[in-house]
């Protein structure tokens, strides 16, 4: 490929560059994938008003996102085992972020941990915490995060359970991935991204390899995690977090007016409107379709954030049209990650600038910040039937 133009260019690097036990792991969702296909769906489905009688010589483009500085509405996401698609990957794509000047989200299924992170980077970043039953774990991971100057805490709120992902238990690709003859063999014939792999630091779960007695074993490991989401996680549980967590905490999952409110309640200072990129319930809403309701519930009240479904730069228009304040992308910036390391994260958040800017001036809009009501034209129907 001679030139690459946008995501799905490097969605199809992706694919050709990783074994596909791991593409599908990164590319798929949960049960029949129909959540993750109405945030694509829905999404396009959007139309923009034309505006063309306006100066837009000057565009302006930046923002803050929970008090950090964003060249472009947008971070990167978080987004677990990015450290399997690449060598150092979630160091790397780190770095990427930090360069280009936007937030970098990491996550705790990550094989580098905080601490990996933080040396790699030498800036603040965003630290995304799943909540296990172990009490202990979740006080260790706070203090580890904010020891490493983590500007703030994104606590997803919608693993109750880990959602069914048919390719990843059909290829034996769980958390983290267990080994079968069928991906070895995948492995195997991919021998740049294995010859890739030896070099990097981790091949586990930095976060968690140390946190219990059988970390250093992958299968124990494994077995451990899917055992830890925990069912009795509501509110009282994020009251707890805000106590024990002194920066700026943003909860990510939500897709209900009453959790926004709640949101508000316990003293959050962002929240994520996200069906987890559609790996958690299927036959969910798209996001994009529950995101105006949301920002009627809490008005100006709490800082909205979006994602789900973000694939260029006018989808990003299209969010901030409908009110979010700024989105994340996770998917897109990791398919850069697999395709060509840190350079491919710069790729993405670069093509992702362009676009945003070519929208501007087509939709006679000059700044992220004031982009008017009817710039969107058109948005799916709430809860209609697919």
């Amino acid at each position: 490929m001679s030139k690459i133009a946008s995501i799905f260019d490097l969605e199809t690097l992706a694919r050709e560059r990783l074994p596909s036990v791991l593409f599908d792991y990164i590319h798929g969702g949960s049960e029949q994938q129909l959540t993750l296909q109405r945030n694509l769906d829905d999404m396009r489905a959007l139309a923009l008003r034309q505006h063309s009688l306006r100066n837009v010589a000057r565009r302006d483009t930046a923002t803050t996102m929970a008090g950090d500085p964003a060249r472009i509405p947008l971070a990167v996401g978080p987004t677990g085992l990015a450290g399997l698609m690449w060598p150092n990957g979630e160091c790397e794509a780190a770095r990427a972020a930090a360069d280009y000047g936007v937030p970098y989200c990491l996550s705790t299924c990550s094989i580098n941990s905080i601490e990996d992170v933080a040396e790699a980077t030498g800036k603040p970043f965003w630290f995304q915490l799943y909540l296990m039953k172990a009490q202990r774990v979740n006080e260790s991971l706070i203090r580890r995060a904010d020891k490493a100057n983590c500007s703030a805490l994104v606590l997803t709120i919608d693993l109750h359970t880990q959602g069914k992902r048919w390719a990843d238990e059909k290829e034996g690709l769980g958390v983290p991935p267990r080994l079968t003859p069928r991906n070895v063999l995948e492995m195997l014939t991919h021998p740049r991204w294995l010859a890739g792999m030896a070099g990097s630091k981790r091949h586990n779960f930095g976060n968690l390899e140390h946190e219990i007695e059988a970390g250093k074993s992958v299968g124990s490991l494994s077995k451990w995690i899917e055992e830890q989401f925990d069912p009795t996680f509501d509110l009282d549980t994020v009251r707890w977090v805000r106590k024990e967590w002194p920066r700026k905490l943003i909860l990510k999952g939500v897709m209900h007016p009453d959790d926004a409110r709640s949101a508000l309640e316990v003293g959050a200072d962002a929240i994520i409107v996200s069906n987890h990129g559609g790996r958690q319930l299927d036959s969910a809403p798209s996001s994009i379709s529950v995101l105006p309701q949301i920002v009627e519930a809490v008005g100006s009240r709490i800082e909205v954030l979006f994602d789900g479904g973000i694939r260029t730069g006018g989808d990003i228009v299209k969010a901030l049209g409908l009110g979010a304040h700024a989105c994340l992308s996770g998917r897109a910036c990791l398919y850069g990650l697999a395709a060509k390391g840190r350079d491919g994260v710069h790729c993405a958040l670069e093509l992702f600038e362009q676009e945003l800017q070519d929208c501007m001036m087509l939709a006679g809009l000059s700044s992220v910040s004031e982009v008017p009501p009817g710039v969107v034209t058109a948005q799916p129907p709430l809860g209609a039937r697919r």
